[in-house]
């Protein structure tokens, strides 16, 4: 009996493992399906509505779109973050289509979004600085350090990663802003709908896959010569116990 006591006690004293958190689907990751219908909705709104009934009725069709998507997550008590944010969006889009007295200005602030992203990414690369991996490392928990930055298989994988985005944004822009040129609101809007939400989905799952494969690959290597101490401590840190 007091053996069994001891036993129990000393299971009692050792620090308990975090519950490893359920790893989330890529859709659920960037907002769900619901966020996909949050972004889809008020510009499918505005585009029946400019052809239906003008401009006008257009922009507040959408921002009625937007406080309906809003109010919906109130009375569901859901988290309000993303249609918040997607609903001011949607207030400086139909701004700027009313101050150009153009439908297609509704997706001038989605163009240059595009173009300010792509920017963004690219100074990150140049800078050697990626900014997936500065998303990962911190996501992670692993926070923004130095040592991934000295691991060169990693590296590697997080300066292609960005430049992917790096691409994703651009293409996004370059090809709205032809559209847009060209008055093909229609078009426009379908390109907004088809290079938003699939592009997203596509480079994040090309992202999740190519750096889980590194990591993967370092478990089983965590010691090499040729790397930094700090780097194979933290390979060593970050290796799943046998």
């Amino acid at each position: 009996m007091t053996d069994a006591a001891d036993d129990q006690q000393r299971q009692a004293d050792q620090p308990q493992q975090p519950t490893p958190k359920p790893t989330p689907m890529l859709v659920e990751s960037i907002g769900g399906w619901r966020g996909l219908a949050d972004s889809a909705l008020p510009v499918v709104v505005f585009v029946i509505a400019n052809a239906l009934a003008g401009l006008q009725a257009a922009i507040w069709a959408a921002i009625g779109a937007g406080v309906v998507l809003v109010g919906i997550r109130l009375a569901r008590r859901q988290t309000v973050q993303q249609a918040i944010s997607g609903f001011f969006g949607i207030l400086i889009a139909a701004f700027i289509a009313n101050r150009t007295g153009e439908a297609k200005g509704y997706f001038l602030f989605g163009i240059w979004a595009s173009f300010l992203y792509a920017g963004v990414f690219l100074v990150s690369l140049l800078a050697r600085w990626p900014l997936v991996g500065l998303i990962w490392e911190y996501v992670d928990g692993r926070g923004i350090g130095t040592a991934w930055r000295k691991d060169r298989p990693l590296m590697r994988v997080y300066m292609l990663c960005t430049l992917l985005w790096v691409l994703v944004f651009l293409a996004r822009g370059l090809v709205q802003r032809y559209l847009y040129d060209q008055d093909a609101t229609g078009w426009l809007a379908f390109a907004r709908l088809a290079m938003g939400y699939p592009f997203t989905i596509g480079a994040l799952a090309v992202s999740v896959f190519a750096v889980r494969r590194v990591r993967q690959a370092e478990h089983h290597d965590t010691t090499p010569e040729d790397l930094p101490d700090d780097v194979v401590a933290e390979r060593l840190r970050l290796r799943p116990e046998s």
